[in-house]
């Protein structure tokens, strides 16, 4: 696909609700975490993936699959998102940010009252300008330093 110069691309992100959409979703989330990052070593699926509460979404740049976020209830009205990738290719898309949003409106709506994340350290100020607040020191998440942060829903 051919691009114009300082033309934005058409970032849209969706629920997965199709074998697809679910097998792009693994895709990108194993590109990142595994092939990339080395976060994990062979693949980054948990219990959570078989969990029918669990929402997997695909993030698309000019229709392509590029980028994920998986969320989940805890109870009590806290969801958690977590796995939140895009590809190397598509960073530059501002793909990141609709993501983030999607899940939190999306989380907001199935009656969630606050969203937890742990997220890798670099990507804090990310977070904190899309209105997230860090909560507590560094810890260890899947083996990695990660910072939790939070954000109410509504």
């Amino acid at each position: 696909m051919t691009r114009v110069l300082g033309a934005r691309a058409q970032v849209s992100c969706r629920v997965a609700d199709d074998d697809d959409d679910l097998a792009a979703h693994h895709r990108v989330r194993h590109a990142v975490f595994v092939a990339e990052q080395g976060i994990f070593p062979e693949s980054d699926r948990d219990a959570h993936d078989d969990d029918p509460a669990t929402l997997h979404v695909l993030g698309l740049v000019d229709g392509e699959p590029a980028g994920t976020v998986r969320l989940f209830p805890l109870g009590g009205g806290l969801w958690q998102g977590d796995r939140l990738a895009v590809l190397t290719a598509h960073r530059t898309s501002g793909l990141g940010g609709p993501l983030v949003r999607f899940a939190v409106a999306t989380a907001g709506a199935a009656g969630g009252v606050r969203m937890i994340a742990h997220i890798q350290p670099p990507n804090e100020r990310f977070f904190l300008r899309l209105g997230w607040t860090r909560i507590g020191d560094v810890e260890m998440y899947v083996g990695h330093p990660h910072l939790r942060m939070e954000i109410p829903l509504r």
